[in-house]
Parts: C-alpha cells; sequence; structure tokens
C-alpha cells in the first residue's frame, strides 16, 4: 500500500479510462495525485472516489494544448503540495481513421498537438519541478501503434513521437535523476476506445471489440486497471534503473 508514498503525482487525462484508472492506484499506493483533465465532471469524480478510498487528490481543469495553462497549474499544484515527483502523460485523443491523401492539415494538426506536444509542454513544465525535488519519474503514454503499422497514419506518426521524445528526454535527464518512459498499451476497454468506433459506425462496435480479443493472443482486450499496473511500476521505485525504455502492454499483439 506504500509503493509511492509520499510522492506527488500528476495524471493528465486523468478524468476517465487509464488515467482514472492510474490517478486511483497511484492514490492507492500513497500519492497525492492531481487530476488534470478538460472534463471537470468526471475529473471531480475521480477525485471523490479518491477521497472516498482515504486518498488524497484535487483536480484541475488543464487544456495541454495550451502552455500558459500548463505552466500555471503546475505551479498551483507546486504551491499546493510542495513537490512534484511523478507526471502521467496520458492525456490523447484517438487518430482521425482517414489515409494521409483523405485528411486535412487541420486534423492532422489537432492529433499532433494534443498527443505528442501535449508530452511535450506538460515534461517541459514539470522537470523544474522534478530537480528540485532531486528527481522523479516521467510515464508517457504511447501506444503498440507507436511500434508498429497500421490504418491510423497520425496516430502512429503522434504515438510514434511520444516514443522517441520519451528516449531524448531520458537521456538529457538522467543526469538529474529524473527517468522517463513509455507505456505502450494494446487494445484496452475504454470509454475513449469504445465511443470512437461508435462515432465511425455504432453497429460494428460489438463485432469489432470481439475482433480486438480475438486478435489479441492472450484472447482479451485489456482493462484500464492493466496499465495502470504498469503506471505505478515505473512511478516507484522499484524501477529506480529503468529509463528511456518501453513497457509494452498488449496481450502480445506485439510480438506476433
Amino acid at each position: 500500500m506504500d509503493r509511492v508514498r509520499g510522492k506527488v503525482a500528476i495524471v493528465t487525462g486523468g478524468a476517465l479510462g487509464i488515467g482514472r484508472a492510474a490517478g486511483l492506484l497511484l492514490a492507492k499506493e500513497g500519492a497525492r495525485v492531481a487530476i488534470a483533465d478538460i472534463n471537470d465532471d468526471e475529473g471531480k469524480k475521480a477525485v471523490d472516489e479518491i477521497k472516498k478510498d482515504g486518498g488524497e487528490a484535487s483536480y484541475w481543469q488543464m487544456d495541454v494544448t495550451n502552455e500558459k495553462e500548463v505552466e500555471k497549474v503546475f505551479g498551483e499544484i507546486y504551491r499546493k503540495y510542495g513537490q512534484i515527483n511523478i507526471l502521467v502523460n496520458n492525456a490523447g485523443i484517438p487518430g482521425t481513421g482517414k489515409p494521409s491523401d483523405e485528411m486535412t492539415e487541420e486534423e492532422f494538426e489537432r492529433v499532433l498537438n494534443i498527443d505528442l506536444k501535449g508530452v511535450f509542454r506538460c515534461t517541459k513544465h514539470a522537470v523544474p519541478y522534478m530537480k528540485k525535488a532531486g528527481g522523479g519519474s516521467i510515464i508517457n503514454m504511447s501506444s503498440m501503434l507507436g511500434i508498429i503499422g497500421g490504418g491510423d497514419p497520425v496516430y502512429h506518426a503522434a504515438k510514434g513521437g511520444v516514443r522517441l521524445l520519451s528516449k531524448g528526454d531520458a537521456s538529457v535527464y538522467a543526469k538529474a535523476n529524473i527517468r522517463v518512459n513509455s507505456v505502450h498499451p494494446g487494445y484496452i476497454l475504454t470509454p475513449g476506445f469504445t465511443g470512437m468506433i461508435e462515432k465511425r459506425d455504432p453497429e460494428m462496435l460489438e463485432g469489432f471489440l470481439k475482433s480486438c480479443a480475438e486478435r489479441t493472443p492472450l484472447g482479451r482486450m485489456g482493462k484500464p486497471e492493466d496499465i495502470a499496473n504498469g503506471i505505478l511500476f515505473l512511478a516507484s521505485d522499484e524501477s529506480s534503473y529503468m529509463t528511456g525504455t518501453e513497457l509494452i502492454m498488449d496481450g502480445g499483439i506485439t510480438s506476433q
């Protein structure tokens, strides 16, 4: 119950799905958690759930595409809790599902702005506080699609960029005892994932989810809690000799 006791963790996109599960687990293991999201209702519910379970958490509305807002919120978190030790860069959106020749530049830029540049902005403004604390752990949410190819070019580009940004930052910040790793989920049953499929074609949801499970060697889709367990490991001192690497949690898809 004390794997991150005494640490302060920021979870972006912490209102739902993987981010929510990560925030709940980090708090359960002793961290004081800052949930940052644009979904106020669900973000506040996540905080209430943490507090009901005996943990400590607060909610901040924050848009990762707005650097001034990121800087402001991180400053407020630091002033409230006195340190920042863990950053889970989880905020993100799905790709367009379009090939490059059918995608607008605005659609391409929107995905990159949130999924890749959002990681950059949050890292930029967390690092100075981590240096003051004597180190920290940054966990960047990529995807198995940041490693393998597929039919959503902009999402692959963004998540592949997260993977390599993590490696670059890991190299740069190692001397400051700041570790940076990426997490690569496979098919995870989250509100965002099911919502994406329903938006494209509501009638295909059930069949698509079944096919995702069948394509996964372990025979099932993942749960947000599965990924939260990996995030907790990277946030804790148990992974103190890990930096610049990928934690692939895809049920075996990329091993095929």
